[in-house]
């Protein structure tokens, strides 16, 4: 009886059904490629898949971070901080130091402060308490002058703010807490409305008369930036209310019934030019923006002419003869008639 052979295996082409080692399990998900992975594709010629395919197949079939993302994944390796969180400061502490200093500009008292045009209002301040001191007035009369101006250009520069805030915003102008949205208008119509409360009395302690002019030229300030501002009048507003300042410091004193002498008219008349040359040098930071609106008025124009380095040096200029003026006019005729 002849014996059945034994089949041989084929060198050609493996068997099938031989295990193909199982790849180890990966950190992130321990799964494992099983054979019946590695034969579940066949190959395109039509050969039975291998053991070489297999490996190939299972790099395939593998995704990042599971088997095969055990070589990416070092255990030295840092790990990322979640998207929102701090990166760490080798400082410390110094990390948050500008972040608390960004909130402290923030802070509503020092908006205010900003949108108060204070360089203006300290300047101002400053020039009508020295005018008050070269005319002899006795120290708390130098301060209560000073006081009164400061309180008063700052209710001024609130409602240039609240007025320009619009279109502040549209041309993007820097340093405007109301125009970027810090600062809320509520905010700073309240500030006005106190400060208008806090300058009447303050006025009145110079004395009614000299209350009444210094009012006045807050009042023709407030009117100033509503009206005649675009036209080529917007110099008279600034002009009369600086030609109000001699009469203030004339006839101001100490206490309510304190009544003084009038003004000179040289003194009044070289007021009255110190503000234009005030206006001419306030409007150069906003000339560009003004041009685009249209407007017409004075330093627009002298500014299209002479360019705005050039404008702000004949302001200077100007602003610098007319003090000279007005210091020889108070040596040989002084403030008062």
């Amino acid at each position: 009886m002849a014996k059945t052979p034994w089949r041989r295996r084929s060198r050609s082409a493996p068997d099938t059904a031989t295990p193909t080692p199982a790849t180890p399990a990966g950190p992130a998900t321990g799964t494992r490629a099983t054979a019946a992975t590695v034969t579940a594709a066949p190959r395109a010629d039509g050969a039975t898949p291998g053991p070489a395919d297999a490996g190939a197949e299972t790099k395939a079939e593998t995704k990042p971070g599971t088997a095969t993302g055990v070589a990416t994944a070092s255990p030295t390796a840092e790990t990322a901080p979640p998207p929102g969180a701090d990166a760490p400061s080798p400082a410390g502490h110094r990390a948050t130091e500008p972040v608390r200093r960004r909130r402290i500009l923030d802070a509503t008292p020092l908006l205010l402060l900003r949108s108060a045009h204070p360089r203006q209002a300290v300047l101002i301040a400053i020039g009508l308490a020295v005018a008050a001191a070269l005319a002899n007035r006795p120290t708390r009369e130098v301060g209560l002058v000073f006081v009164t101006v400061l309180v008063g250009q700052a209710v001024l520069g609130w409602h240039n703010d609240l007025v320009d805030r619009r279109r502040d915003a549209e041309y993007d102008v820097p340093g405007k807490p109301l125009a970027d949205g810090r600062l809320d208008p509520g905010t700073a119509w309240f500030a006005l409305a106190c400060g208008v409360l806090l300058v009447v009395p303050l006025a009145v302690t110079n004395g009614l008369v000299a209350g009444a002019a210094y009012l006045l030229s807050v009042l023709v300030g407030l009117l100033g930036n509503v009206v005649l501002r675009r036209g080529v009048l917007s110099f008279l507003p600034w002009a009369v209310a600086f030609a109000l300042y001699p009469a203030f410091l004339s006839y101001g004193g100490w206490g309510g019934a304190s009544e003084g002498d009038p003004p000179h008219a040289l003194m009044t008349g070289l007021a009255a030019l110190l503000g234009v040359g005030v206006h001419l040098l306030t409007a150069l930071w906003g000339l560009v923006a003004d041009n685009k609106e249209g407007w017409t008025y004075l330093p627009l124009r002298l500014g299209l002419r002479l360019g705005a380095s050039r404008l702000l040096t004949v302001a200077l200029a100007y602003l610098g003869l007319v003090l000279v003026a007005m210091a020889f006019a108070g040596t040989y005729v002084g403030l008062a008639r």
